[in-house]
């Protein structure tokens, strides 16, 4: 005969409590004595209890809320994340999942702290966030953490905050990867590389960056870098003036985004001009012409629609106490115009 596996109502009788003490303490619920808490976790441990999430969750009609801040702005790539999210938010209702899709400026912690203390004083069931890596969003997620407000990171990581977990490429291999083929590209001969970044306070721009110049040999050198905010009218400014007081640069590595303005440049250069080897992040529609078009080399994409699934994955989990099923990085596809997926229907230019 098959033994039943332990009820609730075996653990509450175990530990000498009531069903609903015992429920409070498996639900981490308030109300309840340290003591019986105690009582109630031995008496679990004893009997190897295993918690029934989706009948707890069915039996309390719950519905799970969660916030997910993103950039604002005319990011193309970002513009994509909230549509995916978008498309998930009305997917998820008939699995009671509510997700409340929030935007800030881009690169700025005094809004995106203040959206963060919004969605905790909101008591969210978890949050998910574009961080920047700045003691006021490290203080910010510790306050949604000291709520028990499960977080996640999202593109861009804030490892030394109390963040449960990032979702997302190792950007520090992605900039080793774009400086790998930056040496291909240059077939040993020398060369004097432009960085394009949105801003250097964005920890992934910087990691992309800081792998780059792991990679490049003594034989590169780097020009001085652009930040363009992820603004393509400002991007296009600046890398202008740049190759136009830089005629030695070789290559181009855009690690943020902005990169309509970028290809406005290219497209822009003289007949007969020889182009710099060009790298850049993200396939949306400018890019995608841009690499269709010969006027890019390469785009390292980061599979948005991967990390929107697994930012909800992450989210219900960690709401549930459960452990995450996958912490790995998501590894990014590298494009080149022959490899290039077949275009969505419908696919809108975008600038960003």
């Amino acid at each position: 005969m098959t033994r039943r596996p332990p009820t609730l109502s075996d653990v509450a009788r175990r530990a000498g409590v009531s069903y609903a003490t015992a429920d409070r303490v498996v639900n981490g619920r308030a109300g309840v004595s340290e003591k019986a808490s105690r009582s109630v976790h031995a008496a679990i441990e004893a009997l190897g209890y295993v918690r029934n999430v989706a009948a707890a969750n069915l039996s309390q009609q719950r519905v799970y809320r969660f916030g997910i801040i993103l950039p604002a702005g005319s990011n193309a790539f970002f513009r994509r994340v909230q549509a995916l999210f978008d498309e998930a938010a009305s997917r998820l209702k008939a699995d009671r999942i509510s997700l409340s899709i929030e935007s800030v400026e881009a690169f700025d912690a005094q809004a995106l702290t203040a959206k963060m203390a919004a969605l905790a004083d909101a008591r969210m069931d978890g949050v998910a966030v574009v961080a920047s890596d700045d003691p006021r969003t490290t203080a910010a997620i510790a306050e949604l953490r000291a709520r028990n407000i499960p977080v996640v990171t999202l593109v861009s990581d804030v490892p030394s905050s109390q963040r449960d977990a990032y979702v997302g490429i190792d950007n520090v291999v992605a900039g080793r990867t774009v400086g790998r083929l930056i040496g291909m590209a240059h077939g040993g001969r020398a060369g004097r590389v432009l960085p394009v970044v949105g801003a250097l306070s964005a920890r992934d721009h910087a990691e992309r960056l800081a792998g780059m110049r792991e990679v490049l040999g003594g034989e590169f050198e780097l020009a001085p870098v652009v930040e363009g905010r992820d603004r393509f009218e400002l991007v296009e400014t600046l890398v202008r003036e740049a190759l136009s007081r830089d005629p030695e640069i070789t290559a181009i590595y855009s690690a943020g985004a902005g990169n309509a303005g970028l290809v406005r440049v290219l497209e822009a250069l003289p007949p007969g001009t020889a182009r710099p080897y060009v790298f850049l992040h993200e396939l949306v529609p400018h890019s995608r012409r841009a690499l269709e078009d010969g006027l890019i080399d390469v785009i390292i994409d980061q599979r948005p629609e991967e990390e929107v699934a697994r930012v909800v994955e992450h989210l219900t989990l960690l709401a549930d106490r459960r452990a995450l099923l996958r912490t790995d990085p998501i590894v990014p596809t590298i494009f080149v115009r022959e490899n290039l997926p077949q275009e969505p229907a419908g696919a809108l230019e975008r600038a960003g």
